[in-house]
């Protein structure tokens, strides 16, 4: 793994993660990692709510998660490039919250994601036997659409987010509900090749029920198919024990799919790294 950097890890300056950015950086060394990139969470739409917030004052948080990876980039500058990115959800829910959030530092990466729809719960906390899931999905997609086509960010996280969640409490059929949003898909990855961002592959559901990463392969082939080029790779780590879990899988899917680099952000500038 010496020439990877997982580009979505969570510190202990997110709400739910677990590890400081130094036990992290000590576990990215013993992996061999090349680089890694801390993602703590950003709710855009949270600013308001200053420590009434659900998750805390994530704006403190942020700015601890800044502070810590920038010691950390002194620390291991001989072995361990260390990089600043922040997981910024929701960024159409409320643009002037998420300028505020986009300003809080000189960031290197911006990873973009949905977790809930606006004035939703997140997909982790819905009960899928209470709402038309054919429905919520085709509202999920279309933000992402939006999102594609006119937020501030680098990379779109995990385009199938919800299905992580409906395949373990549902037997509905995952890629029918795929299917059934496929125009929208395609529009999503043609927004992302025309203005030059990237899409993530996530290893995460390679350790859940739905037992792929997210994207699927088929979706990643599709990407490479409507000319997509950059793609970051994130393990989407919360505990040092998931770091670059599933790397070598990935790869090999973006390999097989005919991918030839995934792509490190610096300064908010796309670097290929040779796979």
């Amino acid at each position: 793994m010496i020439y990877y950097c997982d580009s979505h890890l969570h510190s202990n300056n997110s709400f739910d993660g677990k590890p400081t950015v130094k036990e992290i950086c000590e576990k990215a060394v013993s992996l061999g990692l090349s680089a890694v990139t801390i993602t703590d969470h950003m709710e855009a739409p949270e600013i308001s709510l200053k420590e009434k917030s659900e998750y805390g004052d994530m704006v403190k948080q942020i700015k601890k998660s800044v502070s810590d990876v920038e010691n950390c980039q002194t620390f291991y500058k001989d072995n361990l490039t260390v990089l600043k990115g922040m997981e910024l959800g929701e960024p159409m829910h409320n643009l002037e919250l998420t300028k505020q959030a986009l300003e809080i530092a000189d960031f290197d990466f911006i990873l973009a994601s949905v977790h809930n729809l606006k004035d939703e719960q997140d997909f982790y906390f819905l009960d899928y036997s209470k709402v038309d899931v054919s429905k919520l999905i085709n509202r999920y997609f279309s933000e992402m659409l939006d999102t594609a086509q006119n937020a501030d960010f680098d990379s779109l996280a995990h385009l199938t987010y919800p299905f992580r969640y409906i395949s373990e409490r549902t037997d509905l059929d995952i890629e029918n509900l795929i299917q059934e949003n496929e125009k929208t898909v395609d529009e999503i990855f043609k927004a992302l090749i025309n203005r030059g961002k990237a899409l993530e592959i996530n290893t995460s559901g390679l350790f859940k029920k739905i037992s792929s990463t997210l994207p699927n392969a088929q979706l990643l082939q599709r990407f490479k198919e409507l000319g997509g080029e950059y793609i970051t790779i994130g393990s989407d780590a919360h505990q040092t024990e998931n770091i670059a879990q599933g790397f070598g899988v990935g790869i090999e899917i973006l390999k097989e799919c005919g991918f030839d680099y995934i792509t490190l952000y610096k300064n908010r500038k796309p670097n290929l790294v040779k796979i």
